[in-house]
């Protein structure tokens, strides 16, 4: 029988327990994108509190398009030696650390926003309203390079691995999403085609650092809205990203490039999770049909809470890893109290309200 707190290893990672601290957006960098002592103090906490496994805080891959403010960056070397700072931390405590790279494109909340923001197609966001440029093949080209050389920088400063965000409505999403990719170029149309930017990724990757370091990616279950991205073309998606050379997907969904996401409560964080347990791991079965599919790790995120429904997924299909982010920013020791048996109710209740606290803060902890 597997348990959540099996010491696992896929290829040179090695896994404590079966727990995955997801991404979250801190605001904490400078206006640049360095390291400030806070964003260390909060991995730091989120090492010690028991996580086998902490995915970063997004960040941006392009000195010249800043999806948010206060976002973490790696677009030049300036950024290695701050970043060991970092991961030396986060390994104190035997814990891996991800590092999530990722290119905003017109989901970004930036005021005012980049000057020349890309996109497959150039379609209107909705949600934000900004209207991109169409990327050239030039433009492809000069991303994947940057993508390349972003993981270069993070294994120089001593991250266990990349993730590609390419969920959420961020480009390269938009690219695997026949709503907003409606190229007529090897880029656009099959999916093999809406995959070939992030194929090309992968490889570039490949060519700089070889077979070994660990490439993850977020990637959308469906984009829960009309055109979109569906969960049977996602699936063969990820299994094409498989074959490619990928490691590991966590699995994650929801659109919010598009007003009806958000108005159906359909995105990756979404409120109400906590009135039953039905209601939570929300993407459990697309990860179940994918875990199915590929022979390399999925990763569950999205309304995880309670020890014994991941505990029951666990034992009866494949998916291996379990990512939580707002129950840990309530509870950052939460990991160590179910280790010590403590499998309390979670103080979380998906409110969401420590998005409006600097820091993502739990409005719970708020003196």
């Amino acid at each position: 029988m597997r348990s959540l707190f099996d010491k696992t290893q896929y290829k040179n990672l090695h896994f404590k327990n079966r727990f995955v601290k997801a991404a979250v957006w801190e605001a904490l960098a400078s206006d640049d994108g360095h390291l400030t002592s806070e964003l260390l103090d909060i991995y730091h906490e989120l090492a010690k509190g028991g996580i086998s496994t902490i995915i970063t805080g997004y960040t941006y891959v392009d000195k010249d398009e800043h999806p948010n403010p206060n976002m973490m960056a790696i677009y030049d070397d300036s950024f290695i030696e701050e970043y060991q700072k970092m991961t030396d931390i986060v390994h104190q405590y035997d814990s891996n650390i991800i590092l999530q790279l990722v290119y905003g494109g017109s989901m970004s909340r930036l005021n005012p926003p980049s000057s020349h923001i890309l996109s497959p197609s150039g379609v209107l966001d909705e949600v934000t309203n900004i209207k991109p440029f169409e990327m050239t093949k030039n433009d492809i080209k000069d991303l994947v390079e940057k993508f390349a050389l972003a993981s270069l920088r993070a294994r120089k400063a001593g991250f266990d691995g990349i993730e590609i965000h390419a969920a959420h409505g961020y480009l390269l999403s938009q690219f695997l999403s026949p709503k907003f990719n409606l190229r007529k170029d090897e880029y656009g149309g099959s999916l093999i085609n809406r995959s070939r930017i992030i194929i090309e990724i992968i490889h570039a990757i490949r060519e700089l650092l070889g077979n070994d370091y660990p490439i993850w990616i977020k990637l959308n279950s469906s984009d829960f809205c009309e055109g979109g991205l569906t969960s049977d073309e996602s699936l063969e998606i990820a299994q094409i990203l498989a074959k490619e050379g990928l490691d590991a997907v966590e699995v994650s969904g929801g659109n919010n490039s598009t007003k009806s996401v958000a108005t159906n409560n359909l995105g990756a964080i979404r409120t109400k999770v906590a009135i039953s347990r039905e209601n939570e791991s929300y993407f459990k079965d697309y990860a179940i049909m994918l875990s199915e599919k590929v022979d390399i790790p999925v990763i569950l995120t999205g309304g995880n809470r309670h020890y014994d429904v991941m505990d029951k997924l666990l034992q009866t299909s494949k998916i291996s890893y379990f990512g939580l982010a707002r129950p840990l920013i309530s509870e950052p020791d939460l990991i160590n109290k179910w280790e010590m048996g403590d499998y309390k109710e979670p103080n979380c209740v998906s409110c969401n309200s420590c998005f409006g606290i600097k820091g993502k803060r739990c409005i719970l902890n708020q003196s």
